[in-house]
This record gives C-alpha cells, structure tokens and sequence, in this order.
C-alpha cells in the first residue's frame, strides 16, 4: 500500500482536543467532523488540506482523552496517514479502529511543512520526494493494511460475514 500526499507539520503533545474540539463531538458525521480538524491550533487547516495529505508530528501524538472522534476527523478531512515520532495508546487504538494508518517514526523531525512524501506501509519506507531522502521505519502489519482498506475495523468484521455488527 502506497500513499502520497503534502505534509502538514505540527510538534509535540497534540492532544485530542487539539484535533477535534469537544464542542463538535455532538456529531458523527465525518466530513462535519473533518471541516474542524485542528481548528484550534491551526484555523485555516481545512481550507489548506488535499485528499491523500499527511500530518507529520513530534511526540505523543493524540495524548488526551479517548475520543475516536480525533481520528475520524483526521480521517474526514483527507489525510492519509500520520507520522509521528510517537503516539498516545489510546489514539494508536482508536486508529486502528477506524482504519487510519500511522507510522512511528525518530525521523519526523527531518519532515518540514510542504514536503511532498511518499509511504510505502509495509516496508515501512517513507519516501521525502522534496529533499530526495527516505526514512525507514517499522513496516505496517498486512493485518492492519487489511482494516485500512476495508475502512476500519467494523468493515472488516462485516466483510467476513458477520452480520450482528
């Protein structure tokens, strides 16, 4: 699974309110959602999103509380993927459930704002197409591969035929 796009840059300790505000968490709808993503930290992020972008943090990505509104919003404006230096558990968690592929990685630091990147998920190769570099990092498992393509972990479950869920 391959995935490119522009990076959005952000630091460290991006919590769950940072990147979808409390006040929105009334709604399920996910491009509602998306059209809020990190508006108080970066207002005019949505406005400068594309389909298949990637933020690229520092440390403790998604700390704060489990909300898995965070990255279905993350997931409802178009970002493809995030790469941070290391994520909260509980966003780690609510990712996976929702299908939203994320790589740990020491070399986000040398990711800037605007790089346009290249992740191939299971080497685990990310690709820095602006600076002509590429970062590895551990490969994402076909599992979770899997859940990323059938959308989330319910689809997944849905696709196998179970019909309860």
């Amino acid at each position: 699974m391959i995935l490119k796009g522009k990076v959005h840059k952000f630091g460290d300790d991006i919590n769950t309110d940072d990147i979808i505000s409390a006040k929105y968490l009334v709604s399920t709808d996910v491009k509602e959602l998306g059209s809020h993503c990190m508006e108080a930290i970066a207002p005019d992020f949505a406005k400068n999103v594309h389909a298949g972008d990637i933020i690229v943090a520092g440390n403790n990505f998604g700390c704060g509380s489990s909300r898995e509104h965070a990255p279905v919003a993350i997931k409802g404006i178009g970002i493809s993927a995030v790469i941070a230096k290391s994520f909260a558990a509980i966003f780690f968690r609510n990712a996976i459930n929702i299908g939203l592929p994320f790589l740990e990685s020491d070399d986000a630091d040398k990711i800037s704002a605007g790089d346009e990147i290249e992740i191939n998920l299971a080497e685990g190769a990310i690709k820095n197409i602006t600076k002509n570099q590429t970062y590895k990092t551990q490969g994402f498992p076909e599992f979770l591969q899997e859940l990323v393509r059938h959308g989330g972990l319910m689809n997944y479950v849905k696709s196998k035929g179970n019909k309860n869920v």
